[in-house]
């Protein structure tokens, strides 16, 4: 190898942040990859749109979309009790428009009703760990 390509890789490898900080970002997720839950929002609209891309939840969640025909070409809608397997979490990406408290980006593989199969996005409050609460 020669100076140069040596001089690269140390640089690449110093701008990484250190493990430590890599697994802190991890642990400061709402839900654990590879957990099962439950999809549901509050009371009011329990039903939960799941988003085609994390930069388009983000965008939504902030308050900031084109029209409701655009939202309904980038989400499924689903029902309450819809049950998923978290497959990813950004931790604190979220930044609702009418809240002080950042909330996780969680992407979800549905695993039953009529988007089996389906992955997506959806924020960390309109999801539920599958427990005793939904059995």
């Amino acid at each position: 190898m020669n100076l140069g390509r040596l001089l690269i890789a140390i640089a690449s490898i110093a701008a990484l942040p250190p493990l430590s900080l890599a697994v802190r970002a991890a642990a400061a997720c709402s839900v654990s990859v590879g957990g099962p839950v439950v999809l549901e929002s509050d009371a009011v609209d329990p039903d939960v749109f799941v988003w085609d891309s994390r930069e388009r939840l983000v965008d939504y969640a902030a308050g900031h979309w084109g029209s409701t025909r655009e939202i309904f070409a980038h989400t499924m809608l689903a029902k309450p009790g819809t049950r998923a397997k978290v497959i990813a979490c950004y931790p604190g990406v979220a930044h609702p428009k009418f809240s002080a408290v950042a909330e996780d980006a969680i992407g979800v593989r549905i695993v039953g009703g009529p988007f089996n199969h389906r992955y997506g996005w959806v924020l960390s409050s309109d999801l539920h760990p599958l427990g005793a609460a939904h059995p």
